[in-house]
């Protein structure tokens, strides 16, 4: 406790890092009194009863869960940071697919700006498309009841631009943390969507095993236990990495000697990070959009799809994670190129020829590592439905795994990071007694988005 209290004064201390951790909390704060803003033309009233008789899942109830509660709250931000989340993934994409946009990211910072920009684009179209969906659901039966009826001719137009501009505003809130606050902004937002639902969960899972008598708390106790457990074992696919060494040849430039160090190539055992799981769940989602305003009337692989704790979904999910991780990792890591920057360094892998040979070990390594990882990221996707079909609730099983628990694990360990180097640059303790937080250092989409 001691050790915890310095630490927190040396944090303080620091008047770089002071006005970071505020600006990053009076943002954080912003979002969060925005997110319980309800739509012009909506009665609240009438929307509290529909929220507490209609339940969001599957698509819809990862978007709430996103969101932090604010799009069953029929909030200005409903769509909260999502859109941009999609055209960051896409754009990213299509850097890696596209030859003409790998020419405009090798540009340095100019060509950075203008994929930027041209993601901002996209943001607003995805979000206006998105918008339609929206106003579809909230015309589906309960939430039709809570429009006012005197505002519906104007209520289609006025929601498409508010949901626009209010996803406009929460992205220019993340690039405002991530320029004067501390970590990366679009994911502390989705954090803090995230965990914003945890208390609440927390507490009705704790009522509904009270309810069933005297071992109730002590099966509280238990799933709390498990998830401790499970937040570790992610904390270790996150950190994991593969050292591969490299030695570099001595080099004598006038009277010195340069080179000759022996060095470690960190391969990553998750290198795709949380991509494969939600490419897989974005996949996974497309029967349950064929009825997405009233899913109690979906039948057959729509209904299946739909249940997260449904044996075929897990089985599917599964196998699509694997292959995702698989896909992406190829994507995104190039051991050609890596073998390439080696040689024109003059380092060499011992043992290994410089050039392809250097590229195939690097390869095969990559391929070792990644299937285990791949295996380990399937069994965290698929935790919340073991946890449903356990007895967990609903809503307190989604943070067992998936999308949610990967990012919150990622999200801190990336800011604790970012903590602890201010704190080493003024000659103090690190976080940790022995060795260093390491955060995810993986590729993500765009703005490091997720």
């Amino acid at each position: 406790m001691k050790k915890l209290v310095q630490t927190i004064k040396n944090i303080w201390n620091i008047e770089e890092l002071r006005s970071k951790i505020i600006v990053t909390l009076a943002l954080v704060l912003t979002y969060r009194l925005g997110t319980h803003i309800v739509l012009p033309g909506i009665n609240p009233i009438a929307l509290e009863a529909v929220k507490a008789s209609n339940k969001a899942s599957g698509l819809l109830g990862l978007f709430d869960t996103f969101a932090g509660g604010a799009f069953s709250q029929a909030s200005i931000l409903a769509l909260g940071i999502m859109p941009y989340i999609s055209a960051s993934i896409f754009m990213q994409l299509m850097t890696i697919l596209v030859p003409q946009l790998q020419k405009v990211q090798k540009e340095g910072e100019s060509g950075r700006k203008k994929i930027n920009q041209w993601t901002r684009y996209l943001t607003v179209i995805v979000t206006a498309f998105q918008a339609f969906a929206y106003i579809a659901y909230l015309n589906s039966p309960g939430y039709v009841e809570a429009i006012i009826p005197a505002f519906k001719p104007y209520f289609a137009f006025s929601t498409i631009v508010i949901l626009t501009a209010g996803t406009m505003f929460v992205m220019w809130l993340g690039e405002r943390i991530q320029d004067k606050g501390l970590g990366n902004g679009t994911s502390i937002i989705i954090m803090v969507g995230i965990l914003a639902r945890l208390p609440q969960s927390i507490i009705q899972e704790f009522y509904t095993k009270q309810e069933k008598g005297g071992g109730g708390l002590l099966i509280f106790l238990i799933e709390i236990a498990i998830l401790f457990a499970i937040i570790m074992g992610l904390i270790i696919l996150v950190q994991g990495v593969r050292k591969i060494p490299v030695n570099y040849a001595k080099q004598i430039i006038g009277n010195k000697q340069f080179g000759g160090a022996r060095q470690f190539l960190p391969v990553k055992v998750n290198s795709a990070g949380v991509m494969p799981i939600i490419f897989a769940q974005a996949i996974m989602f497309l029967p349950t959009l064929v009825s997405f305003t009233n899913l109690d009337s979906a039948k057959g692989i729509v209904r299946i799809f739909n249940d997260h704790s449904n044996f075929w979904y897990m089985l599917v999910y599964s196998v699509m994670v694997i292959g995702f991780t698989f896909l992406y990792t190829a994507l995104i890591f190039n051991p050609k190129q890596i073998a390439e920057d080696l040689k024109r360094s003059n380092g060499f892998i011992p043992g290994v020829k410089p050039g392809q040979p250097t590229a195939d070990y690097i390869g095969s390594i990559m391929d070792k590592i990644t299937l285990p990882g791949a295996i380990f990221l399937a069994m965290v996707g698929i935790m919340p439905g073991f946890a449903q079909r356990l007895g967990v609730t609903q809503s307190f099983s989604t943070f067992f795994g998936g999308t949610s628990l990967l990012i919150m694990v990622g999200v801190v360990l990336d800011t604790l990071q970012q903590i602890e180097t201010y704190l080493l640059m003024r000659q103090y303790d690190g976080l940790m007694s022995s060795g260093r937080v390491q955060g995810r250092q993986t590729s993500m989409p765009t703005s490091s988005a997720i």
